[in-house]
């Protein structure tokens, strides 16, 4: 695929995840200086046609699988990430000194901004960073980041799960948002003759535990597919990330969603209940009355 100057490789790499997640990666080749970098960071705004190649590619390979995926379906939502990898500096410097004296460059490369930044967006673009060595530095922003590292696979691998937590979260915050939504339109439709059944309080509230349930595992699954890690140095990029990428906001948001279902939850399995009770006193009012009747009938 062609982007300008720029094409990308014939070969596209796809990660699936058992939570239900996948990884699209185009590599595209560009030696030279950071103001071609730049130019490719320009020429990579429209992403458009990677989505779209994505995509397809994703649903052929589901389809591919077959029954090894349980419930297929992509879903619309997506998440966009570039990692500028450099590999090498010519002539050798500390990866330190490159990043402080190109930092308004990078800064305009990592926003995809063709003007020139000011010093506190610069700084805001670049000021998350971590190095291991002197030849190694990894910048995280919010789209992109930049990776100095003469072998970068393991960071760019750190990298690609949080974004995928970070989609996997957005995804599940925007499931939880449209259960509440159907559960408090549950709780407050009115049934007329039929409230007088517990039939159809129960398959709501059966229809509000699933939702419950399936948020409560998606929850779980996200939290726990980062702890492979092992080495200390990549938990601390991951954890750059998960600062840029505000999860600890976002775990917390939907911590909250989660508990606000738990709740229209009980209060629907009471409201059963409470319908319960009442058509079982009407039942026994009943009852005694033919029981009454009855009596009066024989004498």
């Amino acid at each position: 695929m062609s982007f300008g100057e720029f094409a990308t490789e014939p070969t596209v790499e796809i990660v699936l995840y058992d939570l239900g997640a996948a990884t699209v990666a185009y590599r595209i080749q560009a030696s030279g200086s950071f103001e071609r970098m730049l130019a490719l960071s320009l020429a990579l705004r429209d992403r458009e046609p990677l989505r779209q190649d994505a995509r397809s590619r994703v649903e052929a390979l589901i389809a591919k699988l077959g029954s090894a995926v349980q419930r297929p379906k992509v879903a619309n939502l997506t998440e966009d990430y570039t990692i500028y990898g450099v590999k090498a500096v010519e002539p050798p410097v500390e990866a330190a000194s490159v990043c402080t004296s190109h930092a308004a460059i990078i800064a305009q490369i990592l926003r995809s901004e063709p003007a020139v930044m000011s010093e506190e967006e610069v700084r805001e673009a670049t000021n998350l960073r971590i190095s291991f060595g002197l030849e190694d530095m990894t910048m995280v922003d919010w789209d992109a980041a930049l990776v100095l590292d003469p072998e970068p696979d393991d960071v760019r691998t750190v990298l690609d799960f949080a974004n995928v937590q970070l989609l996997e979260m957005r995804f599940l915050d925007q499931q939880l948002d449209e259960a509440i939504e159907r559960s408090y339109q549950l709780l407050a439709r009115r049934r007329g003759l039929r409230g007088l059944a517990p039939a159809p309080f129960r398959a709501d509230v059966g229809k509000v535990a699933e939702l419950q349930l399936e948020s409560a595992v998606l929850l779980e699954r996200v939290t726990n597919v980062l702890k492979v890690f092992g080495e200390e140095y990549l938990t601390r990029i991951y954890r750059l990330a998960a600062r840029r990428f505000q999860l600890a906001e976002l775990d917390a948001s939907i911590t909250r969603k989660l508990a606000t279902v738990e709740s229209i939850y009980q209060k629907m399995a009471d409201k059963a209940a409470g319908v319960r009770m009442e058509l079982l006193e009407w039942v026994v009012i009943i009852l005694i009355a033919v029981e009454v009747v009855l009596s009066l009938t024989r004498h």
